[in-house]
């Protein structure tokens, strides 16, 4: 889950890891929707980047769960490190020549001063799969848990659960208090959805995928069909 609509995003600011950045309400009442979604959903933890946005998010989840969740903080699903450029509006940002380069081809990126987008997925997908190793060995493969993190972060993830290289990952959307989900299988990663943020999540609860992928696509889940998740970009 990505955290709710900051009072930066809404002023076009490029946060970055800026002390101080909160949901506005907006984001306040984003991340109580995306709560109310996974109220449905019984989830065993919920780990959080460290930074503001995503603790406030995070609680949105946390209160909403008939039992209370492990609650996280992990350190490597912060924001990535943008150096030079955090705290700048992203119309200024568009006409440094490093723009076209995180735009085409962001594994060559490095923030001046700060850290490169091929070292941001890799500690954070790196952070994901730990996480979620230890949570199927403590609550089996059918257990679901929630991160809480930001929107590069998010697409680096996904790209690499779908075997994208990074420099595809700006194909991706990820929206404020969007829900992305992925099962890490024993045989390889499965993406079941990407940025929704309305529908019906329910089938979450029931056991988990198998380890093969279904020839010919499957049965699919018992949602009606009103009630699957949209992807909305």
């Amino acid at each position: 889950m990505r955290h709710g609509r900051t009072t930066a995003n809404a002023t076009g600011v490029l946060a970055g890891r800026t002390p101080g950045v909160s949901l506005d309400q907006t984001g306040r009442d984003q991340a109580a929707r995306t709560g109310e979604r996974l109220a449905a959903v019984p989830v065993v933890a919920v780990v959080s980047s460290p930074l503001e946005r995503c603790a406030e998010t995070a609680q949105a989840i946390l209160e909403r769960q008939r039992v209370a969740p492990t609650s996280l903080v992990e350190p490597d699903l912060t924001e990535c490190d943008y150096g030079q450029w955090q705290g700048r509006a992203l119309s200024e940002l568009a006409a440094e020549a490093l723009w076209s380069t995180v735009q085409s081809y962001p594994s060559a990126a490095v923030f001046p001063g700060g850290e490169s987008m091929t070292g941001m997925q890799s500690r954070a997908v790196a952070a994901i799969r730990r996480h979620d190793a230890a949570v199927e060995a403590e609550r089996g493969p059918g257990a679901v848990w929630a991160a809480v993190s930001h929107g590069d972060i998010i697409k680096s993830i996904l790209a690499d659960a779908l075997g994208t290289h990074l420099d595809l990952f700006q194909r991706l959307e990820v929206g404020p208090a969007s829900v992305s989900i992925v099962n890490y299988g024993a045989n390889r990663p499965r993406v079941l959805a990407t940025n929704t943020v309305a529908g019906d999540l329910s089938w979450l609860a029931g056991s988990a995928p198998p380890g093969d992928a279904p020839v010919g696509g499957g049965a699919g889940t018992d949602t009606a069909e009103d009630q699957r998740p949209r992807i909305e970009s």
